[in-house]
Formats: structure tokens, C-alpha cells, sequence
């Protein structure tokens, strides 16, 4: 049932208590004195205390106030046992920390309800904090998930705005550098057109797994935006580094050889990619800096795209 700390210095109380509520299938610790009560408690904490209240040195009071000072949320339920039944004492005894009590004599019949009251709430509030934990772990993953492109398993366009206004704010305030590529698959309705829309999400399943391998910091994001186009961001990078991750970017989507009989460019899969950089300000919007990369891209057109290609296309 339950483990049972039974704190008296009184020998035949504890007996007594120690009988009947061994008799409710409880395994039951004992202590003598208020000290001995915090000494155990830390050793082995039980999952319900009866805790007489007048004891020699340190009362019951005086226990339960440091119980709960020392193990806070941690410590285990009190049921003050106390010949005192003043409404003084009673509120006392809630007031240090107490969720019941019984008074001398003690009416076995009325404390064992109490005690199973009390052990029943207390696995009720387990219960519950296991639910709630397992629904913010839930909560979790679907906030995980939402931020995750299904097909590709990285970041989806959410996660890369959201990322997008926060490395924004914080270059700004920094004054440090910030790159975005923009990629778009070159000639992909002919590719799904020819070898069917299965082969067209592998395609871009290997696309992402490439651009993925092309960014070498932790710090540089890769999402789908959508469709069969890429947004990479790149955190504390200038124009130069920009250039220099989107050719090995574009060298990375070549290198991978996807045979493409479509292309009016290659034989396998290409990209093409808009750059942009900037050192940015907080009274500008990232969207004007994504739009820019994506005009570059745009005014690139379909084609192999190369460092001294993209220069023209890299704004600050």
C-alpha cells in the first residue's frame, strides 16, 4: 500500500499505530523525536507522515516547518497527531505544513480514513503529474513536428521564419553579418513529368541531404520553403562567405548525379541560387531580405551558377 512514518516518543502509541496500520498492508518506519522524523526522512522519505505534535526538544510543529523548509515540494504529506484540539492548534498545524490531523484519543476508525484519503490523493496527483508530463513531452514533439518538412525531415518554411526574425534581431543589435541563399531545382515539372512524382520526392529528399552536407556550422539553417525551392541562412557570414557556400552548395547538388533527362542544363539535377547579405537593422524587415535573395534568383534564371555569377546578385 503505502510506506508509513510513524513519529511519537510516546512507545504504546506507536505500538498501536504501528499494528493497525500494518494491518491495512502499510510498511511502517518509526521515530522517536523530531529529529530522528528529519534524520529518516532524508534517508528513505515515506509517502505519508503521523507526526504526534507535543514532543520533548522539537515538536511536532517545529518538525513539520522544517520538513517542509528542507524538502519543499519534495515533502511528503503530514498528519498532525496532536491532544490539543484549541482551533489554535489546528490552524498551527495547517499553517507549518500539515494536510490533516487527529486528536487524542485517537479515533482509529476516523484516522485510518484519513490516511487512505490522503494516500489516494497523493497517487491522484502523481497520476496526474504523469499525465502532464506526458502531454507537455507530447506537446513537444507536435511543436517539433510542425517545424519539420514531412517529406525531407528538416526545417519547413515556419521554422526557417522563425529562425529568420530571431538571427535577424540578433545580427542587428550585434551589427554582425547575415547571408541567405534562396535555391530553386532547376527544371523539376520536367523531372517529375518523365520519372513520376515518387522519384520527384526522392529527388528532393537527396537535395536536401545534399545542401545539408554543403553548410558545415551547426549555426547555418536549411529549410524546404516549398515546392522544389530551398532557403538556406547563414549566421555571421559576409558577401564572400555567402558566394563561397552557395557555389559548394550548387557543386554539392551537381556531385550528387541525379540523372535528369529533362534538363535543358545537364544530365543530372541542378540548382539554381539568389544570394543575399547584410548587416542588419532593426528598423528594416526580413522579409525585404529574403525578397531580395529571391529576386536575385529570379534574375539568375535557370542555369550554373558560379561565384563570379553570383557576385552581381550578392546585396547588401
Amino acid at each position: 500500500m503505502a510506506n508509513l512514518l510513524i513519529v511519537d516518543d510516546d512507545a504504546t502509541i506507536r505500538t498501536f499505530l504501528s499494528l493497525a496500520m500494518r494491518r491495512d498492508g502499510h510498511r511502517i518506519l518509526m521515530a522517536v523525536s523530531g529529529e530522528e522524523c528529519l534524520n529518516l526522512v532524508q534517508q528513505e522519505p515515506p509517502d505519508l507522515i503521523l507526526l504526534d505534535a507535543k514532543m520533548p526538544g522539537m515538536d511536532g510543529f517545529t518538525c513539520c516547518a522544517q520538513l517542509k523548509t528542507r524538502l519543499r515540494d519534495q515533502c511528503p504529506p503530514v498528519i498532525m497527531i496532536t491532544g490539543l484540539s484549541d482551533t489554535a492548534s489546528v490552524d498551527r498545524a495547517f499553517a507549518v505544513g500539515a494536510i490533516n490531523y487527529a486528536t487524542k484519543p485517537i479515533h482509529l476508525a476516523v484516522l485510518r480514513h484519513r490516511v487512505q484519503q490522503v494516500i489516494r490523493e497523493q497517487e491522484l496527483m502523481k497520476q496526474m503529474a504523469s499525465i502532464n508530463q506526458q502531454l507537455a513531452t507530447a506537446n513537444k514533439e507536435l511543436n517539433q513536428m510542425a517545424r519539420i518538412d514531412s517529406l525531407t525531415q528538416i526545417a519547413n518554411r515556419r521554422a526557417f521564419d522563425e529562425v529568420l526574425l530571431k538571427e535577424w534581431q540578433h545580427s542587428a543589435r550585434y551589427k554582425r553579418p547575415l547571408g541567405i541563399l534562396v535555391c530553386d531545382v532547376d527544371y523539376f515539372k520536367q523531372y517529375n513529368d518523365i520519372y513520376g512524382h515518387q522519384a520527384g520526392d526522392l529527388c528532393l529528399k537527396h537535395i536536401s541531404q545534399s545542401l545539408q552536407l554543403g553548410t558545415l556550422r551547426m549555426a547555418d539553417l536549411v529549410a524546404r520553403y516549398g515546392g522544389e525551392e530551398f532557403v538556406v541562412l547563414l549566421p555571421e557570414t559576409n558577401g564572400l562567405g555567402t558566394l563561397e557556400v552557395a557555389t559548394r552548395l550548387h557543386t554539392k547538388v551537381s556531385n550528387a548525379a541525379i540523372p535528369h533527362a529533362g534538363s535543358q542544363l545537364s544530365s543530372v539535377i541542378t540548382v539554381s541560387i539568389g544570394a543575399s547579405w547584410t548587416i542588419p537593422s532593426l528598423y528594416d524587415h526580413p522579409k525585404n531580405f529574403f525578397e531580395t535573395a529571391d529576386q536575385a534568383l529570379y534574375e539568375a534564371g535557370t542555369g550554373l551558377l558560379t561565384g563570379d555569377e553570383l557576385k552581381p546578385l550578392c546585396r547588401q
